[in-house]
């Protein structure tokens, strides 16, 4: 049987690191090529990593929680059909069997591929290379002659001054400040394990005398959370976003009562097996549309070349609220889809990005964007321009209000928009525009033939 590691691949779109969610194997386990063996989420997604080989687990690298970097151990197989590694290497680990790595399903090398950045090192959590060299040496400690006393003294005294403890409460440990030294081990053999996680103090700083305060009623402490994920990826776009590019928003409040009547008959009539389209996807079409009279809108910024790029086809994205934060799954080539598909390409997308199952892949390379804030009860707001992008389309509440219509006062449904804009790339008339023409479609839907 042959050894053979299983490293983080490049899931793509220009990640370098992932954090190990859950393993769904285990050390002894069978497993078959393809299948499942862990989850990890990236920036910007969960992703299922398939095994590379037929054959058992025989080691895991990485525990859950784990950042690990492209290129970084993950697990170690034992793989049938070829002879067993030897020991008589100059590293005592012998050289790895050479066994052909399949193609995965979903991935697989790249040709360009180059050196990723390390990861950077968490304290207590030696580098995943490093506790792979050092785990023979634990294996052959025992064949090796008793040591002087002296040494044995001094190792005794390094491994009495680093407690014994699992790395989730090394974790927790670090967050509350609190020093292992003091704390007695729950685990088999004195470590600190999970399970007694929850008998750590909140702070090892010593305690202060008590002040007279109101009785508290209910804990009152703060809550930690970690800055990764989905939420890091978030915030270093928007802040990328709002200080390189100046960004500025105009409004229009629209009467959508034709629109709203358009979508009850679209649904009505909507055959068996296709998508039934909803406001977002009306408005998703109307903006395809007034984008052909106004260009300028659909396009990037690139600082390297010093031009500005305008796309020839409208790669829409859609702004998702997730349990995990905020996605933006993309629509490719929304401007050639019929109305009908449109709605079942934005449903798809939003249902695998709440399930956390949209592929990297189908997260980048938007050219502009629609997000509808309508949903959570406001009637505006001042989006921040996606990076790579030019402008953002926001949308509010549909309001039942008077309204001026045919000259006199009426029940209306009224609906605000919100276009958030680049100014390097589109000025104040351009975006205008532009906003003017979808109120108009919107206001009017019959009006959408001035824009084929």
């Amino acid at each position: 049987m042959a050894v053979k590691d299983f490293a983080l691949p490049d899931l793509g779109e220009g990640l370098t690191e992932s954090e190990l969610v859950s393993w769904k194997v285990a050390v002894g386990d069978s497993v078959h090529l393809n299948q499942i063996i862990a989850e990890v989420e990236t920036a910007k997604a969960l992703v299922e990593l398939p095994a590379p080989y037929d054959g058992r687990v025989s080691r895991l690298y990485v525990e859950p929680g784990v950042t690990v970097a492209v290129g970084e151990p993950l697990v170690a197989f034992e793989v049938a059909g070829a002879e067993p590694e030897s020991a008589d290497g100059p590293d005592g680990a012998g050289d790895r069997a050479d066994v052909p790595e399949p193609t995965l399903v979903g991935y697989g090398a790249r040709p360009d591929a180059t050196t990723r950045p390390a990861r950077r090192a968490r304290p207590g959590l030696a580098p995943a290379g490093q506790a792979r060299e050092a785990a023979p040496a634990r294996e052959t400690a025992a064949a090796v002659a008793p040591a002087p006393a002296a040494a044995q003294a001094a190792t005794a005294t390094a491994l009495a001054e680093r407690p014994r403890a699992t790395p989730p409460v090394r974790k927790l440990a670090r967050e509350r400040g609190i020093d292992l030294g003091t704390v007695t081990g729950t685990g088999a053999g004195g470590p600190a394990t999970a399970g007694g996680s929850h008998r750590l103090p909140v702070s090892a700083a010593p305690t202060a005398p008590a002040t007279p305060s109101a009785p508290a009623t209910a804990d009152r402490g703060d809550v930690r959370i970690p800055i990764r994920g989905v939420r890091k990826a978030t915030a270093e776009a928007m802040v990328r976003s709002a200080f390189s590019a100046p960004q500025a928003t105009v409004f229009l409040t629209v009467d959508v009562t034709a629109t709203s009547e358009l979508v009850e008959r679209l649904r009505a009539r909507t055959a068996e097996g296709e998508a039934r389209p909803g406001l977002l996807a009306v408005v998703a079409k109307a903006l395809c549309l007034a984008i052909r009279r106004t260009p300028e809108v659909n396009a990037r910024w690139d600082d390297d070349a010093q031009e500005i790029v305008q796309s020839g086809a409208v790669h829409l994205g859609i702004a998702a609220a997730t349990p995990r934060g905020l996605l933006v799954p993309v629509v490719r080539d929304a401007d050639l889809l019929p109305l009908t598909d449109l709605a079942g390409a934005i449903r798809t997308l939003a249902e695998t990005a709440r399930s956390g199952r949209t592929a990297p892949a189908d997260l980048s390379g938007s050219t502009i964007t629609i997000t509808n804030v309508g949903v959570f009860g406001v009637d505006a707001g001042t989006p921040i321009v996606t990076p790579g992008e030019a402008a953002i389309l926001a949308l509010g509440a549909v309001r039942r209000q008077p309204w001026e219509h045919d000259g006199g006062i009426a029940l209306r449904d009224v609906l605000t928009l919100a276009l958030s804009f680049d100014h390097r790339i589109v000025d104040g008339q351009q975006a205008s525009i532009l906003l003017a023409d979808l109120g108009r479609i919107l206001n009017d839907p019959a009006s959408v033939l001035a824009f084929v």
